[in-house]
């Protein structure tokens, strides 16, 4: 377990876990990373701390050498995943960009609630929740990503991520490590 701390206001940031992203096929199992996710959402919920729903609706405007299709999408492709367990109080971003801070209102939202420290977990663990992670860090919050609670459509951009990028933006642990340390305090 590498986490040290979680701050007293800790928020919980779900990135990309909406039916259409959590349909697509991925490496890990969704319905798992959804699960271990919905539990997360749980514990927060019971500590009374922020929890933070990202969606993403589009794409940034730059060229890519990768076709994006976001157009012809079902209509509850952004529909956030029921088995999350949100409430009504958790926050909701829509994003047009990998991270979830660009052009949104979430560092205003942390801000204005106090938060020191953001727990990020979802999809694309190299696209959506790695992008996340360096804006929180680059903007000063305090940053753990939840590693058995995220997953992406490459196993080798998953792990590099996880080796390589993850310990040099916040600290990492698994689901039940960030569970066992809100237990000690």
């Amino acid at each position: 377990m590498a986490i040290n701390q979680l701050d007293k206001v800790t928020a919980l940031v779900l990135v990309d876990l909406q039916k259409g992203v959590v349909a697509l096929p991925m490496v890990h199992s969704t319905a798992d990373i959804v699960k271990k996710v919905g539990h997360l959402v749980q514990v927060w919920h019971r500590r009374n701390l922020p929890v933070i729903a990202v969606r993403v609706l589009g794409g940034a405007p730059g060229r890519t050498e990768q076709t994006r299709r976001l157009d012809n999408l079902p209509d509850d492709w952004a529909q956030l995943e029921p088995a999350l367990g949100l409430d009504p109080t958790d926050h909701v971003v829509t994003k047009h960009t990998w991270g979830a801070f660009s052009q949104t209102d979430l560092y205003e939202h942390l801000k204005h609630r106090g938060v020191t420290q953001v727990v990020v977990a979802g999809i694309a663990t190299s696209i959506g929740v790695e992008s996340t992670a360096r804006q929180a860090h680059e903007l000063g919050f305090n940053v753990t990503l939840a590693i058995d609670a995220m997953t992406d459509f490459s196993m080798e951009a998953h792990q590099n991520s996880l080796v390589r990028i993850f310990p040099r933006l916040g600290e990492t642990g698994t689901v039940q490590d960030i569970e066992h340390f809100f237990a000690l305090n």
